[in-house]
């Protein structure tokens, strides 16, 4: 799990390039019982409050976390325009630390009503792979919940939680959120604008173009590893059930009558 994508389907403008077929999924939890913990990682981590707006760290967590996925949305933003997002008593945002080193964030929007939107949670690129994916969710999750006394303090308390992905998000983020207690409350399917990546404002490692096929190279290779699981799963049980039934004639044979048994002796042991 790298993140969530971040929400928004503007107009298609002259610099970008559209991605047909994404599918944006909204997701909720509508109580905090129902936030299932996650493995804890290897090591320590840590989680703590930017309690000091700065447009900076935001920018730079944006950058260093979505850059792997397709967090595109923001590319067009001014300083004027991330420094409006971050100074909102509204908004949260949380750094994951792992033994010292920055390892991922979250931004979190107490919103009217009861609402609270994970806007963003993703793990920089040297701490994916390794476990920290559910963790990271789990610990947000509860962060979310506890809007009214962590921040936000004249919000009140949350009643749901939620989040929006895609099929441009990393492969794992769909069964990362469900282990953790999310469902699915809506899906769409739109064509997705995406900035030419020419014109990104820091250096992109691949063309945000063929996420979708990389991902849907992905969800392949994932359906045919299943299937595989699947069958093997299937042989192992006929052959544990044929063994079963093999020991319960064994038994069965056992425990016939004295005449019985002779009889199933070989041949040559009848000839007196």
């Amino acid at each position: 799990m790298t993140g969530v994508s971040d929400g928004g389907t503007p107009a298609l403008r002259g610099d970008e390039i559209g991605i047909p077929g994404v599918i944006e999924w909204t997701m909720e939890m509508l109580d905090a019982a129902d936030l299932r913990p996650a493995p804890l990682p290897g090591v320590e981590m840590t989680f703590t409050l930017s309690r000091l707006p700065s447009p900076e760290v935001n920018r730079a967590m944006y950058a260093a976390v979505g850059a792997r996925v397709c967090w595109t949305d923001r590319f067009g933003w001014s300083y004027a325009d991330w420094q409006a997002w971050v100074d909102r008593s509204e908004l949260s945002t949380w750094i994951a630390m792992a033994e010292g080193t920055i390892a991922g964030f979250f931004e979190i929007e107490a919103q009217p009503g009861g609402d609270t939107e994970i806007h963003l949670v993703g793990l920089t690129h040297a701490f994916v792979g390794r476990g920290y994916g559910g963790y990271l969710v789990e610990q947000c999750t509860r962060r979310a919940w506890q809007r009214g006394k962590l921040w936000a303090l004249d919000a009140g308390p949350a009643t749901r939680v939620w989040l929006r992905t895609s099929s441009l998000d990393h492969p794992n983020a769909m069964a990362n959120y469900r282990r953790r207690g999310f469902t699915v409350a809506a899906q769409t399917v739109v064509d997705k604008p995406v900035p030419d990546p020419r014109l990104a404002p820091w250096p992109l490692p691949h063309d945000p173009r063929a996420v979708a096929g990389d991902h849907a190279a992905d969800r392949a290779a994932d359906r045919a590893a299943d299937r595989a699981a699947d069958r093997a799963a299937d042989r192992a049980a006929d052959r544990a059930a044929d063994r079963a039934a093999d020991r319960a004639a064994d038994r069965a044979g056992d425990s016939a009558a004295p005449g019985d048994r002779t009889s199933r002796r070989p041949k040559e042991e009848l000839i007196t």
